[in-house]
């Protein structure tokens, strides 16, 4: 009877599945913040410098901040426009490329005189766009270039790349406006770079053109 006992208590116990504590499978992923993607560059061009040089003769597209002393309705910022004029009230257009800021506050202070009894004006360029030059032609990167101080014919042409397997090196010229009209100068690569003819290394002013044929 005992024999019988055990059998089924063995028996009963090979009919009931273990029930093995469940063992978490799940594994802690470390959580990293999904990586954004760069934004497009937006840094802003950077702006034109302003000259604090007495002797800076303004040009067309220069920008100019104009202050008459206790009469802020006159004071502004105003463009030279392409005639080379700005506009001003009570004096309407007044011509300012060809001044200095010295000269050109004079010349509106003598304008206000009419209608203000002793006006104080300030001339200042806040922006400078009118020094610019041109390399034309067989160069790799022809186009407008900042016009820098002392610059020359040769450093403006190292600034629009290299020359293409087309250029005629030996036959640059320089066009430049003189006393109204299109003046052409010489400009033989080769030489100069040798050290000769470097009078046809010219210091360029606003507005030349260097053209490579």
């Amino acid at each position: 009877m005992r024999r019988r006992n055990e059998l089924l208590i063995l028996t009963l116990a090979l009919c009931i599945p273990a029930t093995a504590p469940a063992q978490s499978t799940t594994q802690t992923k470390e959580t990293t913040p999904a990586q954004k993607p760069a934004p497009p560059s937006t840094e802003p061009a950077q702006p034109k410098a302003a000259t604090e040089d007495p002797g800076y003769i303004i040009g067309p597209e220069d920008v100019l901040s104009i202050s008459v002393w206790k009469e802020p309705e006159l004071s502004r910022s105003v463009p030279v426009r392409p005639d080379g004029k700005i506009s001003m009230p009570l004096l309407n257009d007044v011509q300012a490329a060809g001044l200095t800021p010295q000269q050109l506050g004079a010349s509106i202070r003598d304008g206000l005189k009419k209608f203000i009894s002793e006006p104080e004006v300030t001339v200042i360029v806040t922006a400078v766009n009118s020094r610019k030059v041109y390399v034309l032609g067989e160069v790799t990167r022809p186009g407008v270039f900042p016009l820098a101080p002392g610059m020359t014919v040769l450093q403006a042409l190292a600034g629009a790349g290299t020359f293409t397997q087309f250029a005629k090196i030996k036959g640059i010229y320089l066009l430049r406006n003189e006393n109204g009209r299109q003046v052409k100068h010489p400009f033989n690569y080769k030489a100069v770079v040798k050290g000769e003819n470097t009078e046809q290394n010219l210091e360029l002013k606003p507005g030349d053109t260097i053209v490579v044929p």
